[in-house]
Parts: C-alpha cells; structure tokens; sequence
C-alpha cells in the first residue's frame, strides 16, 4: 500500500518536514496550514449550532460549515497531490541531456507541478470567505478561533503562492507562466488583505471589552 503523507502522526509530518526529504516540502506545509484554518471555522459552527440564542442562524452556520468541510478535505488531497508531482519533475531532470524529449517532459511536469499549489491558493481563498461569514454568525465565544483560522489561512494562501512562482520561473512558455501567475496574484491580492482585516478586526472587538 502506497505510504500517504496525510496519515502520518504529527510528530512523524513535523519529522519528515524537517529531513532532507523532498516531500513533504512546502507545498505539502502550505495546504496542510490552511486547512487547519479552515478547521477552525467548523469548529466555530459546532460551538454555535444548536444554541437557542443562536437559532436565527443555525441554518446559515450549518451550511459554511458543510463547505467549509468540503475545503478541508480537498486540502488534505493537495497535500498529496503536492508530493505526487514533484516525482515527475525530477524523473524529467535525470533524463540525459541530450534525450529530445527531456525539454518537453520537463516543461509538461512543470506546469503539473504548479497546479497543486494553485489550486491551495483558490481553495484557502473560499476558506477565506467562508470565515468571513462565521465570524459574523458565530458564538461570540469562538470568534478567536475564527481570527486564528483567518491568520493560518493567509499564512497558506501566501506560502502557496511561493510555490506557484518558484515553478513557473523555470517555464520555457513565458506567456503561459504569465496566465497561472496572473491568476494566483489577483487572488493573494484581493484575499490575503480580507483575512488580515477580518483577524484584525476580530482581535480590536476583543480587546475592546477589556478596555
């Protein structure tokens, strides 16, 4: 049975993250972060469903918190995803020099290679929208975790974004490199601001009823 990263403990991740191993890398890290930020946003929504005073939205919080599962999840599989690409890629890289169909393999693993972290960015993007909305439904008692959630999700949001560029510098077809980073930047650009503002937000309110 093929080893999967996501079924390690967390000492043995931490571990393998800090070998020199290839996988899990950074990739594996940043989708592995957001979603447990995205946790924390169900968690919010288990503290908050089924109370009385919370009963006007009960409906609303059981629903971000399905999608919210949803993310985690596909999260989870990216971790994976991450890993399973990175073979490809080097298997191309060991090819000889002067095999003709080195440039082309090498090319193709590449942009497979990007895709995985791309696809961490758009993911903790709806974690970030999802987040935005328990923070505003939820017990008051868990909005801390909601702005925690926010933190680790623009934390992996950014991270992922690291792994998008770091791939698509090496691209021989510049203006397909241009499209994927187009599209990840105008997402860190509009999403990581929200997640900021919503945690700041959060931890103003906080700290306001104390003063």
């Amino acid at each position: 049975m093929e080893e999967r990263l996501t079924e390690l403990g967390c000492e043995e991740f931490t571990e393998r993250l800090a070998a020199r191993e290839s996988v899990p890398g950074g990739g594996g890290a940043a989708a592995l972060v957001g979603a447990l930020g995205v946790a924390l946003c169900s968690m919010a929504g288990a503290f908050t469903v089924g109370k009385p005073r919370y009963r006007d939205v009960e409906e609303d919080v059981s629903g971000i918190m399905e999608e919210a599962d949803a993310i985690r999840y596909r999260l989870i599989e990216l971790v994976e995803e991450d890993a399973n690409g990175f073979e490809p890629l080097m298997e191309a890289y060991a090819l000889p020099k002067d095999d003709p169909s080195r440039a082309e393999r090498i090319e193709a693993s590449t942009v497979s290679a990007a895709m995985a972290p791309l696809g961490m960015v758009g993911e903790c993007c709806r974690a970030v929208v999802l987040l935005e909305e328990m923070g505003e439904k939820c017990s008051r008692m868990l909005v801390s975790d909601v702005a925690c959630g926010a933190q680790l999700v623009r934390a992996a949001i950014e991270a992922a974004s690291v792994n998008v560029y770091v791939n698509t510098s090496t691209l021989a077809d510049r203006s397909q490199a241009r499209r994927i980073e187009s599209t990840c930047e105008e997402l860190v650009e509009e999403y990581v601001p929200r997640a900021e503002r919503l945690a700041r937000d959060i931890v103003i309110g906080i700290r306001n009823r104390g003063a």
